[in-house]
């Protein structure tokens, strides 16, 4: 008998969950071939993630307002649900569980901001960041349990959102990113003695907690260690958050603003770089670290769970409270002096059921678990 696979993705736009969507279609876009099943992908705009026999629903009035995503996750999809018929999974890949008619239904949540610990510069500096991340709990909950299985990329993830909401961690599905197939290195080190060199890639907003970094900086300047160089991700302008950044630490002579750069110049970065940091106080993944991690060089990273679990396999990695410059200062100055005797392992530990390393397993589970 036919199967009708809905994937729900009208929120997926752009960056790594647009990726996700990809990923996702291209896969089902396999799977539709076979007449056996059916797969109808509502989404914002089918020419983000446009693959063969793949029914689309476009829809981009949720995006528009936070209100109107509600509306239709909670309201409008039950109908859309009745329209499409009989349904045997309805996947939705963002984070929310609507209100459908449907044989078995799950959701891939990315969103950690529930476990995030706010501070108030987060509200003057992201307050979009900063109310999504005290309503994610609340968005979370509704209709949680309608749901067959959830799907996270990490184990910490599992438990914090079995604890959180009651719901079984053996129907948690932990599905770590696939590592890419085309990955952009044209130099595998380029690195030079004169100068240590420190990256740390992200967008401007304050859950990235570049602060950190700025103060350790401003700390070894004041100790006249200046044979180093922190390269950011940041130009100063973006944002309220990153003129702030620019304002208080844009005279370090051993900082740059760099700005955004685009993939192929980034990975050219890092393979000049001496050492990766990486602060952010919440992640679902970190993509960066599993990045650099390529090169096999030391990386600093705040000592939270979510590192600890991309770093994993890796040889030369240390751990640091992302609240603390100078335990960063005191890391990034042995460096510095060439002692990495502080690096360590980071053991790479089995994932228990269940678990899918590919969209084939997770389409098996999700469909037939």
């Amino acid at each position: 008998m036919r199967k009708t696979i809905v994937i729900s993705a009208v929120n997926l736009v752009e960056a790594g969950t647009l990726t996700i969507l990809k990923d996702c279609l291209s896969y089902l876009s396999t799977l539709a071939v076979d007449p056996a099943y059916r797969v109808v992908a509502i989404v914002h705009d089918k020419e983000l993630a446009k693959f063969p026999d793949i029914e689309y629903i476009e829809t981009r009035w949720p995006k528009k307002r936070w209100i109107n995503r509600l509306w239709y996750e909670y309201v409008s999809l039950n109908s859309i649900s009745k329209q499409i018929g009989s349904i045997d999974l309805w996947f939705s890949l963002h984070d929310t569980s609507p209100n459908v008619i449907a044989k078995r239904q799950a959701v891939y949540c990315h969103n950690t901001y529930a476990f995030y610990k706010r501070k108030m510069h987060d509200w003057l500096f992201s307050p979009k960041i900063a109310a999504i991340s005290a309503s994610t709990k609340y968005i979370y909950r509704t209709n949680i349990h309608r749901n067959s299985f959830l799907v996270v990329q990490q184990v910490w993830f599992r438990k914090a959102m079995s604890d959180m909401f009651g719901f079984d961690e053996k129907r948690i599905i932990v599905a770590p990113p696939e590592r890419e197939k085309h990955i952009p290195i044209t130099n595998q080190d380029n690195t030079s003695d004169a100068l240590y060199k420190f990256i740390y890639a992200a967008s401007p907003n304050s859950h990235k907690n570049f602060e950190v970094l700025c103060e350790a900086a401003e700390i070894l300047e004041r100790r006249s260690v200046q044979n180093f160089q922190i390269r950011i991700t940041v130009k100063g302008t973006e944002n309220a958050y990153a003129k702030w950044l620019f304002k208080k630490w844009g005279h370090l002579k051993t900082l740059d603003f760099g700005g955004f750069v685009d993939r192929k110049h980034l990975f050219d970065i890092y393979a000049g770089s001496n050492c990766m940091i990486f602060p952010s106080k919440v992640e679902s993944w970190g993509l960066p670290i599993s990045e650099f991690a390529l090169w096999e060089k030391p990386m600093l990273l705040a000592d939270l769970p979510y590192t600890r679990e991309t770093a994993a396999g890796n040889k030369a990695v240390s751990f640091f409270d992302p609240s603390d410059a100078k335990e960063l200062a005191i890391q990034m100055e042995k460096l510095i002096s060439g002692d990495g005797s502080f690096l360590t392992s980071v053991p790479q530990n089995p994932i228990a059921e269940p678990v899918a390393h590919s969209w084939s397993e997770l389409f098996k589970t999700l469909l037939h678990g």
